[in-house]
């Protein structure tokens, strides 16, 4: 079994190829980091027509990869929300006319649900498990049961972490992306320089809260000359009071999955937030603390790209699960929302 996936939801377009034994066959992705970096964020009109401009040479590019024609896949995985919806259109719409020209299989994805499945990809990773879907657009904690059934035990109630990070290295002069830049200057840094807030650090449930965070910072550094210094201590202060942060809400997730008679196999991270170090090593206290191994995606594949997508394609392709080539591309489409089918 053989699945193509196509990612194309905010500003990488991927392609990847995996196969029932857990092999990657292809891993393309074309970044738009350079289009999108003078604006300090990625802007959804670029963004759709880059993906427009190199879909079918990365699509191309993969199957040579794979040493595969369209012959041999089973089936095609497109995400099809949620994400900025030009780009979401333009890689399903492509899918879906592959599927209809080779009479393969189009199955629909949902982008927070192959970050949420990659573990097993990369780990094999048993349901069920506890899930940190942690980027620039999501920060959340689920329950993962299964294939196409998840519980949301919190979310952020504003902003994503990823956005914290971004927003704020622009406030320091660092650039964007923020998150692995914060990282790299942070290692020159002294954590406890910044007395940041924890937001919801203590509170009941698992919520998150990242925009009192975010104006902290800027509070804090105005009116300071941003020496290099000062920003390597207020770039590790930021990545700490994150850690802790999104720690304690992990800790209390949990406490209420065992208040509810609920066991895990692991503690799962995923997302492009998922690929900082500090973070890792955090999670992996709370995991070991309630005696359950931690699972993270090695780096490239907790930021964007189409093997997550070919993966969920292939959990849903061997259930059965194949979707009409009328499925609808969503701009919003919550991970909790998505349906078993039977």
């Amino acid at each position: 079994m053989l699945v193509l996936g196509l990612e194309t939801s905010c500003d990488d377009t991927g392609a990847g190829i995996v196969d029932a034994t857990r092999r990657i066959r292809a891993n393309i992705v074309a970044s738009q980091l350079e289009d999108h970096r003078p604006y300090g964020g990625v802007v959804p009109e670029i963004a759709a027509r880059a993906h427009l401009d190199v879909i079918d040479e990365v699509i191309a590019r993969a199957l040579k990869e794979a040493g595969l024609s369209f012959e041999d896949l089973s089936g095609i995985a497109a995400t099809t929300g949620p994400g900025l919806i030009g780009g979401v259109m333009i890689g399903s719409v492509t899918a879906k006319a592959i599927a209809a020209v080779r009479n393969i299989s189009f199955i629909s994805v949902n982008h927070l649900e192959a970050h949420a499945l990659t573990a097993r990809l990369t780990d094999d990773v048993a349901f069920p498990y506890l899930l940190l879907l942690a980027s620039g657009g999501h920060c959340q904690l689920l329950f993962v049961k299964g294939v196409g059934d998840y519980q949301l035990l919190g979310r952020t109630i504003d902003d994503a972490v990823g956005e914290c990070f971004d927003k704020c290295a622009k406030m320091l002069g660092l650039g964007y992306p923020g998150g692995p830049l914060i990282e790299r200057v942070a290692k020159d840094g002294n954590a406890s320089a910044f007395d940041l807030p924890r937001p919801m650090q203590g509170r009941t449930g698992c919520d998150f809260s990242f925009s009192g965070l975010k104006t902290s910072v800027r509070v804090l550094m105005e009116g300071k000359v941003l020496t290099p210094t000062l920003i390597a201590d207020m770039a590790a202060s930021l990545q700490e009071a994150i850690a802790d942060s999104i720690a304690d809400r992990a800790s209390h997730a949990f406490q209420i999955l065992e208040a509810a008679g609920q066991k895990v196999t692991a503690f799962v991270a995923a997302g492009g937030v998922a690929a900082n170090q500090v973070l890792r090593s955090r999670l992996q206290t709370v995991a070991h603390a309630n005696n359950v191994v931690f699972k993270a995606p090695p780096p490239h594949l907790c930021t964007d790209n189409g093997v997550m997508v070919a993966w969920a394609g292939l959990e849903r392709l061997r259930l059965g699960w194949i979707d009409g080539l009328d499925a609808a591309a969503r701009p919003r489409w919550p991970l909790e929302e998505i349906r078993r089918k039977s």
